[in-house]
């Protein structure tokens, strides 16, 4: 029994609600191609958002700016499965975008990379 005023829970133990119920238990995103380095970006809205959970609103907030997935995840201290869930609502709903990251898919120069890799083994 705690006295009046007196806080029964420490700062440091975090969300008093666990990941699963922020999701309703869902695991997977609905919106395909959400990865660590995707870009999110709110749309403004003119509409009512306060039917939204506190998360998603608080999302909509930090995505003024765009935003990779794992850096979302990092400012709302959540894990990232349960933000990409989060993001697949607001995605599904028109209230956020994803950019997919430029494609790096090119050829490496092999010399290069021997070269740096001596120059590093050499300090």
């Amino acid at each position: 029994m705690t006295a009046y005023g007196e806080h029964w829970y420490d700062e440091d133990a975090g969300p008093l609600v666990r990941p699963y119920a922020l999701t309703h238990g869902r695991t997977r995103a609905t919106a395909l191609g959400l990865d660590l380095v995707t870009l999110v970006v709110s749309v403004p809205t003119y509409g009512d958002v306060s039917m939204l959970p506190p998360e998603a609103a608080l999302i909509l907030d930090l995505c003024v700016r765009p935003l990779s997935v794992v850096e979302l995840s990092a400012r709302l201290r959540l894990p990232v499965v349960v933000v990409k869930v989060l993001l697949g609502d607001l995605i599904d709903s028109g209230l956020v975008l994803m950019s997919e990251p430029a494609d790096t898919s090119f050829d490496y120069d092999s010399d290069i990379l021997q070269a740096v890799l001596d120059g590093l083994r050499s300090l």
